[in-house]
């Protein structure tokens, strides 16, 4: 399968005249994000009481051996208030939101809530997205299923809620970032690398 863009994501803004040039520019550097082929990228809705312009995608990693089934979520929110937010210390917000499915040894290990936020520090600087006023949370969860509920009897979900301020109208880096977290979260390979399935065990120890 072929990275794939979010195409066009930003097109419904493009006719309204007052836009602002800065939401523009954004809105046309997330369209032109590329996208892993595990990962399905869409426009959806966005909250309208948070700023006078703003921009929202999901993300869903879909399920190997199930492409009905995502294995983890995310959503992307750009918040845009052209007269600057004090809350923010600028005028460009990303806020994003991701739950997925995890090891369920992570639940018991005390370090990993300090490495999952170190996914999105780490993602940030490495895609060159400047950014300030960060925070967030990670939180774990652990469930057991009982009686005739179908599923594993025994998971462990990860959930992590971000947001920081953009230094610059390139918010594609941003959304490039936020989908490398949501990439570890769900344990995808880097991108490039493809996991060996069992048939390609099998003919690798006949050679």
């Amino acid at each position: 399968m072929e990275p794939r863009n979010l195409a066009n994501a930003g097109e419904p803004a493009r006719d309204v005249p007052d836009v602002p040039a800065a939401f523009r520019a954004a809105l046309e550097s997330l369209a032109a994000v590329v996208v892993r082929p595990e990962i399905e990228l869409e426009p959806i809705p966005a909250p309208q009481r948070l700023a006078p312009f703003a921009h929202a995608v999901a993300a869903n990693v879909l399920d190997p051996d199930d492409p009905e089934d995502d294995i983890a979520s995310a959503r992307f929110i750009v918040l845009f208030d052209p007269e600057g937010h004090e809350a923010w210390n600028g005028t460009m917000r990303c806020v994003g939101y991701l739950s997925a499915e995890t090891d369920e040894e992570l639940v018991d290990d005390a370090m990993f809530s300090e490495v999952a936020w170190s996914w999105l520090t780490d993602a940030l600087a490495e895609a060159g997205a400047g950014s300030h006023t960060v925070g967030g949370t990670v939180t774990r969860t652990a469930s057991t299923r009982f009686g005739e509920l179908a599923g594993p009897e025994h998971s462990v979900d990860v959930e992590m809620r971000a947001s920081w301020t953009a230094e610059d109208t390139d918010l594609g880096r941003h959304l490039q970032a936020w989908l490398e977290v949501l990439g570890n979260a769900a344990g995808l390979p880097p991108p490039g690398v493809r996991l060996l399935g069992p048939s390609d065990r099998v003919g690798s120890e006949t050679l």
